[in-house]
């Protein structure tokens, strides 16, 4: 899958260069719904300017620029050819790129209103012309950072703040999504084989996320807490643990079995370990430095940094901001989708299939009847009847993506305030906090919901 994906995306941008090249590097590719190639350039965009932007908070980085000719503090050419590079690194340049970003996913969701098919003359915007796509992107960049810094970083703060958010409740949905679809194909594989391998499967995955929760949770007690203090980490580590234990004994209760058949424990499972990764996000931003030693100091690697870096919080949550993107990207809804509302986000399969010369492909992805040996490009158009998914709402969630890992990567930090607060402060503790409680209840909900509304269908 994941080559047939890296395919499909080099042949995306291969079109950047016209028909031409289309036409001679998409016959090496493997057969591509449109729907998902599109989104699946998107996200490329969206993961190449978060490699910059990881470069630009890179430490030493800004040592590296002093050598360099141009820029100031350097040896070798007079001041009145030297450039200020010191506003090409630093939070405030990570700023700039996503400000940019933002904006391109704001643009097109506002220029996608009402698309309803492909045969719309926008859809030609949405599906193409990525290597233009890209110029004004970088072009944008270049122009942000003439940007004057007065007022920018903070004013820009205050909005990657509550975007950063609002794809906190989209990232929790589609976690959610993903174990209820996880479990969803386990359990139906076991009741159609009947194999005690699938059996087995399900419950050495569920016993091993409880004891992976188990053990952190133990953790966080020994490392995050003092007999006489760290009450604030205390309250957060008991209080997911009981709603954890809670959300595990409703999955399984009779009347949620009845209507859920596929509802147990191992949804459970998966979102206790989330939580239990949100419980760590929120100790680790803890102010108080008495109870946050943070990562190195436990494992003996010395104390915090306080300057701009990556802790091993931040990466994890990188790691899982990359894996809900891509979800996003190429997975399609499920049954599930129903309970978590997820169909808004996920494409639909609208049941439409290529035409070829000489055979069709279907939109699962099946061979051409003519063995392949057709001449029709292999990234196809399946959404000429009905598009797959909401175009704008593609869009603002990216754009929310972009804010969050913008806000991610600069630790949720205020720009006036001391470095010595970068990797710890109260706005990410209260975020992190609020965002392990709404998963669980997002998630409490969904198994609730089909007994609390009798007249819908899930």
């Amino acid at each position: 899958m994941g080559a047939a994906l890296t395919l499909c995306t080099v042949g995306q941008l291969a079109c950047c260069c016209g028909s031409a090249a289309c036409s001679l590097c998409c016959s090496a590719c493997p057969s591509c719904k449109n729907s998902t190639s599109s989104r699946l350039m998107y996200a490329f965009i969206l993961i190449l300017s978060t490699i910059v932007a990881c470069i630009m908070l890179a430490p030493g980085l800004q040592d590296v620029l002093q050598k360099v000719p141009f820029c100031r503090n350097s040896t070798g050419l007079p001041d009145s050819v030297q450039v200020d590079c010191s506003q090409a690194v630093g939070y405030l340049a990570v700023y700039r790129i996503y400000f940019i970003l933002t904006l391109f996913f704001v643009l097109f969701a506002v220029l996608m209103l009402g698309v309803k098919t492909s045969k719309d003359p926008r859809a030609a915007l949405q599906n193409g012309f990525w290597g233009i796509k890209i110029l004004l992107i970088i072009a944008g960049i270049i122009g942000a950072f003439f940007i004057p810094q007065e007022t920018f970083g903070k004013t820009w703060m205050y909005f990657g703040m509550i975007g950063g958010f609002f794809y906190i409740l989209i990232q929790l949905i589609l976690i959610v999504d993903f174990a209820h679809s996880w479990a969803e194909s386990w359990v139906g594989k076991f009741e159609e084989t009947e194999s005690k391998g699938w059996y087995f499967a399900l419950l050495g995955v569920t016993f091993l996320n409880y004891a992976l929760t188990i053990t952190g949770i133990s953790l966080l007690f020994v490392y995050f807490t003092h007999p006489d203090s760290c009450d604030l980490n205390k309250f957060f580590i008991s209080f997911n643990l009981i709603l954890c234990f809670i959300v595990s004994i409703v999955s399984i209760l009779p009347a949620v079995q009845e209507k859920l058949p596929r509802s147990g424990l191992l949804q459970s499972s998966v979102v206790s370990l989330y939580v239990t990764f949100l419980t760590w996000s929120t100790v680790s931003n803890q102010p108080d430095k008495s109870c946050n030693p943070g990562l190195l100091a436990i494992v003996g690697g010395g104390e915090k940094n306080p300057h701009v870096g990556f802790d091993v919080e931040s990466i994890i949550g990188l790691i899982i901001w990359l894996l809900c993107v891509m979800y996003s990207s190429f997975r399609s809804a499920s049954n599930s989708s129903k309970l978590t509302m997820t169909e808004h986000v996920l494409a639909k399969d609208n049941g439409a299939v290529r035409n070829d010369q000489d055979g069709l492909v279907s939109s699962e992805g099946g061979e051409s009847n003519d063995g392949g040996e057709s001449g029709g490009h292999k990234v196809w158009d399946n959404e000429e009847e009905s598009v797959a998914y909401s175009w704008t709402f593609f869009h603002v969630m990216f754009a929310l993506a972009t804010l969050y890992v913008m806000m991610t990567l600069t630790n949720w930090y205020k720009p006036n305030s001391s470095l010595q607060t970068l990797n710890a402060n109260s706005a990410s503790m209260w975020i992190k906090a609020i965002s392990s409680w709404l998963c669980l209840g997002l998630y409490a909900w969904t198994l609730v919901a089909p007994i609390v509304l009798k007249d819908r269908e899930f």
